[in-house]
């Protein structure tokens, strides 16, 4: 049984992870810090392989280069990037209360409660959610059974839709209209407003050096770009790679892990020909299905999923290029792999308002919780944005220099200055004006030259300030031919960007479910590969005969790179195979009076609970196999007889 096949309890797997500590809220001894979390040492298990797992599928299998970039950021860095300006959300607050509310997340919570209160008044089944906690509770709009009018309905679903979508003034004329209060009070709201989500900081001891905490670990990357394609030798197309800690100062953090202040990210930034974005290996996945929900499905107030090949979609143009489409399947081939339900992800596209700043294409891979649908990874298309503001700010070139096979003659208008005239003039900002001339495009260039064969002039903006040229200025301004032996480009970038810790709770939500005898015996079911513990060491009894065999064991495990732990207290194996199903430990070793005769051990897998009984080393292989994937607990009880006997129950 699964989580899928039985009513999910989500406070029944909160307590199992706070009891095991998988997680816990961190600085609780001083009543805690919305937003901030501790992992214990089964999540930090948990997290280190799935983690192992991602820098394998993707830094090792796309040989990618990584690196380790700092997480405090010069703020001129983050205002040239834009994220200064544009990096926030709305906020807006109760009126009477001051309590403070994500606006886009008010007007989706108060809405589908409405819609559950139309459900309830018709006698309609109700999509049941996990009780919450009492602080929880006290966020949740109230479900009262009122019967909306059908039109009411659809418009609802239609704004619920295109929730993303929506702008700060937007969200508060949808507030006005549909009279949408705080859900705890009833009192007014207050327009939305701009929060800008960084962590501000100073650098040095005076505080004059301005910095933040990073949003994202991009950045970095992008600055070292001259660096790294030097280290590939020149080599195009190339991606860069990073694990690491971000900071988000979110508005009101709920829903645990999955909307947190500080977090780990693993990110991707895959350098690429604007002109080429095809790619290498695209032909290995264009037969792979995914579910996708494309923007123009959204903005018609649908969410009906499309499931179609990415070869499919690529060349519909659904998904922008192939190098796009290649990294959504790997998304969703790494997401399976660790243990994610394939049949509960689905791949979203950002419509025109959600987009960030800095992409021309997007999609989330979103992941269904009892929570809803949550993004999880984002894949963008973030085109020259980030290389292209950092060379203009810093005056480094940031670009691609590529040998063509044949020289190329082209016919391009050229501006030649009269440099004696030019200095005189401007003075202390002739060498602005004189690079800013140098770097206006061939369309640009038309236009002036239309106004100096015209009027014997035009003007430029150079740093907020205005410039005549005059003729004198100019030597000449003409048609030439150029021949070129080396083209010049700035790359574009695809970036797969990993939330790690809201894929290790919708994780922990899909492997969670209850044994059928009593929902007191929780089970995670994870992935041997992820599995925090791989195999645990059960004596029968805490007899001095076991010792010898357990150590032995326990060593052979070791050396073959698995971990384990003895669990050799007074309880019942029962309860010591009880309390290590919930860890998510997939195996189990029992030594027994049979093991000190014959060297013989019965090895338990958790999910069925059936057991084999053979030969040490036969079983330590066997462990290590399945660790590894290289076999399936099926393929082992095909092979070896089952061996029956009483496990003692809780």
């Amino acid at each position: 049984m699964s989580a899928t096949e039985s009513a999910f309890n989500r406070p029944a797997l909160e307590q199992l992870l706070g009891k095991r500590f998988f997680y816990a809220p961190a600085f609780s001894l001083y009543g805690g810090v919305a937003g901030l979390y501790d992992y214990g040492p089964p999540g930090c298990a948990l997290q280190a392989n799935v983690l192992d797992i991602w820098r394998k599928h993707f830094v090792l299998e796309e040989d990618m280069l990584e690196v380790d970039c700092s997480i405090m950021t010069p703020a001129e860095v983050l205002k040239t990037s834009g994220h200064v300006d544009r990096f926030s959300d709305w906020m807006c607050k109760d009126l009477k209360t001051g309590e403070i509310f994500r606006a886009d997340h008010l007007v989706e919570n108060v809405l589908e409660a409405r819609l559950d209160g139309d459900k309830l008044a018709r006698n309609a089944p109700v999509e049941t959610k996990a009780d919450k906690d009492e602080k929880k509770k006290k966020k949740a709009a109230k479900v009262t059974a009122v019967r909306l009018e059908d039109s009411v309905v659809q418009t609802y679903k239609e704004i619920l839709a295109q929730i993303d979508n929506y702008s700060g003034p937007e969200l508060g004329e949808l507030m006005r209209t549909h009279q949408i209060k705080s859900p705890e009070t009833g009192n007014d709201i207050s327009e939305p407003v701009v929060f800008n989500l960084m962590f501000a900081s100073s650098i040095g001891p005076t505080g004059q050096f301005p910095g933040f905490l990073r949003p994202e670990t991009a950045q970095g990357q992008f600055l070292n770009f001259k660096r790294l394609l030097e280290f590939n030798n020149d080599r195009m197309p190339f991606a860069s790679a990073q694990i690491g800690r971000s900071f988000r100062n979110e508005i009101s953090p709920r829903e645990g892990l999955l909307r947190v202040r500080e977090f780990t990210m693993a990110e991707i930034e895959h350098y690429v020909d604007p002109a080429k974005k095809d790619h290498a290996r695209f032909s290995e996945v264009a037969d792979y299905k995914l579910s996708i929900l494309p923007a123009s499905v959204q903005l018609s107030g649908k969410t009906d999923l499309l499931n179609i090949t990415v070869g499919e979609a690529v060349e519909k143009k659904i998904i922008d290029n192939q190098t796009l489409g290649y990294f959504l399947v790997r998304i969703h081939m790494f997401l399976t792999k660790i243990g994610i339900n394939p049949d509960r992800v689905r791949f979203r596209q950002h419509m025109a308002n959600e987009m960030a700043h800095y992409a021309c294409d997007c999609w989330d891979a979103e992941i269904h919780t009892s929570y809803g649908w949550k993004e999880c990874v984002g894949c963008a298309d973030r085109s020259a944005y980030d290389l292209t503001v950092h060379s203009n700010k810093t005056g480094e070139k940031l670009v691609v220099r590529e040998r063509l096979p044949e020289p190329l003659v082209e016919e391009k208008l050229q501006l030649e200055i009269n440099k004696k005239v030019f200095g005189p003039r401007f003075k202390k900002d002739a060498k602005a004006v004189e690079e800013h001339l140098a770097a206006l495009d061939e369309a640009t260039l038309e236009g002036l030259k239309k106004s100096h064969d015209e009027a014997g002039t035009f003007a430029i903006n150079v740093n907020g300030s205005s410039f005549d040229i005059t003729k004198d200025l100019i030597t000449s301004f003409e048609k030439v031919s150029i021949t070129t032996h080396i083209r010049e480009y700035t790359p574009n970038v695809i970036e797969p960007s990993f939330g790690i810790g809201r894929i290790l709770y919708c994780l922990m939500e899909h492997v969670y479910w209850t044994r059928p005898e009593g929902e007191a015996r929780g089970v995670l079911s994870f992935p041997p590969v992820v599995a925090p513990t791989k195999c645990l060491l059960v004596p029968l009894s805490t007899n001095e005969v076991f010792v010898p065999i357990l150590n032995k064991v326990s060593a052979q495990l070791r050396r073959s790179g698995v971990s384990s732990k003895i669990d050799d207290s007074g309880a019942s194996i029962g309860r010591r195979y009880a309390r290590n199903d919930e860890l998510g430990t997939p195996f189990g070793i029992t030594v027994d009076f049979q093991s000190a005769q014959d060297d013989t051990i019965t090895l338990r897998e958790r999910d069925s609970t059936k057991q084999i009984r053979e030969k040490i080393e036969v079983v330590v292989d066997l462990v290590k196999e399945m660790c590894e994937g290289k076999t399936t607990w099926a393929d082992v009880s095909a092979k070896y007889p089952a061996f029956v006997s009483q496990e003692v129950a809780e």
